[in-house]
């Protein structure tokens, strides 16, 4: 009767852990991160806009919390999609500039660890829709950085309705689905990857899942769909073509979000809502159409115009809800902060990104950055930018949109934020001493990532 009873009790325990288990892991949240492409910092209607349709970014924000002071990891594609998916600084992840978009060429050093691969290994389904920009080489393609599932473009951008990849050619078809090379000619990629988003939301819904939607919108082409063509023709060019791609964007993750309401899954589900870079003033974007507002610069430069972007995170069972934070952060904060969240330990080695828990959970929180350091491209001649404080350091700084205001005295360009945040005017002779502090602070990190 004895061992019977200790046999019953030992059951009990044994069951009584895998349901605890099973309720723990049914109610992890899901993670959808949506990363949009050459958006402007104040490209919808809760950041300003008053010439644009937004309904959806402003739904997040409403529901959620919206930074008003958050940084890129950098100012170009493929870096900032490693800060974004290894918490690390770009330079430090192996990217400090773009990737290849051809095929055979390897991207990010398969040592670095992603968000898809920690939430793998912890119990989570990983999905890729869209754009991936960081490698066209089997071990450096989504599947072997830690996704189960992988939808969309290797390269840095492609035609929405033949999916080939834009402005070089010819024969550079680049669609594909785990690996291997699909076609759907003349199916929008904007329906194709809301399609992809759902059905891995229903395939999933029973588990936790970490989905990365890349939506490569509204970087060049600027293909917005028929009703938003029409709804903006009265606005000026280059605006009114990527207006209507914004709004284009911005139904199509309306789209999704109905759907996780629909399965009763929203308040569980932590969206961040963030572009990875300011935008475009290429000849390929018709010079510009995009909205930074009294920011200096663009995507492709480190001035504000360039890396200060749009940002949200919405998690209705949790987090506050119609708030703003001020505070200083950087898009490689999401990797700490998301595992946080999900009750992962961060990996052993070295995160530049900061956990936001705090600072979402109250506005009184201070930023958890002392300073933060950006470097785009290699050796002397890179940009690079040192912030601590209301101060920022630019070297070798160049402005995209107004590259003849750059002058050789403007080699490091000081400026202070809380002063003159449209940065117009170099105070680097004013404030030597400031500027002998950042750049030290700037060559401790160069050495240190150089090794």
């Amino acid at each position: 009767m004895l061992r019977t009873s200790v046999f019953g009790c030992l059951l009990a325990v044994v069951f009584g852990g895998l349901l605890q288990s099973q309720l723990n892991g049914a109610d992890r949240p899901n993670v959808l991160i949506i990363y949009t492409d050459d958006q402007g910092t104040l490209d919808a209607n809760c950041y300003g806009s008053d010439d644009l349709i937004t309904p959806n970014f402003d739904r997040l924000a409403e529901t959620g919390v919206r930074f008003t002071q958050m940084y890129s990891p950098s100012a170009i594609c493929s870096a900032s999609r490693a800060g974004l998916l290894t918490g690390r600084f770009p330079a430090r992840a192996g990217v400090p500039s773009n990737v290849s978009s051809t095929k055979g060429v390897a991207g990010m050093p398969t040592e670095e660890v992603t968000m898809a691969e920690l939430f793998q290994q912890n119990g989570y389904r990983t999905g890729h829709v869209g754009k991936w920009h960081l490698g066209f080489t089997e071990p450096t393609m989504p599947n072997a950085q830690g996704f189960l599932s992988s939808f969309g473009h290797m390269g840095g951008c492609i035609d929405n309705y033949s999916h080939f990849f834009y402005w070089q050619g010819p024969n550079r078809h680049d669609l594909w689905r785990d690996g291997t090379e699909i076609w759907q000619d003349g199916e929008y990629f904007g329906d194709s990857m809301v399609n992809e988003c759902q059905r891995l939301i229903t395939d999933w819904k029973e588990e936790p899942f970490f989905i990365y939607w890349a939506i490569n919108w509204p970087h060049y082409p600027l293909q917005g769909a028929a009703k938003w063509r029409k709804e903006y023709t009265d606005l000026p060019h280059p605006r009114r073509e990527y207006a209507a791609f914004v709004s284009s964007l911005d139904e199509r993750i309306g789209l999704v979000v109905d759907h996780l309401e629909r399965l009763g899954l929203r308040d569980n589900t932590i969206i961040v809502l963030q572009s990875d870079h300011g935008h475009s003033v290429e000849e390929r974007t018709h010079f510009g159409g995009g909205n930074p507002g009294p920011y200096r610069g663009a995507k492709g430069c480190l001035f504000e115009g360039g890396i200060r972007v749009p940002s949200i995170v919405s998690w209705p069972k949790r987090i506050p809800k119609g708030e703003v934070r001020e505070q200083m952060a950087v898009g490689c904060d999401w990797f700490p902060t998301l595992a946080e969240y999900a009750g992962i330990d961060k990996p052993d080695h070295r995160l530049d990104g900061k956990s936001l828990v705090k600072v979402i959970a109250d506005e009184s929180n201070p930023t958890p950055h002392d300073s933060l350091y950006w470097q785009l491209g290699k050796g002397k001649n890179a940009q690079w930018v040192i912030r601590k404080g209301p101060w920022k350091l630019l070297g070798n700084p160049n402005d995209r949109r107004e590259p003849k205001s750059i002058t050789p005295a403007d080699k490091l360009f000081l400026a202070n934020l809380n002063e003159d945040k449209t940065e117009s005017a170099n105070l680097a002779t004013k404030y030597p001493e400031v500027v002998t502090e950042l750049v030290n602070l700037q060559q401790e990190y160069f050495a240190e990532i150089d090794d």
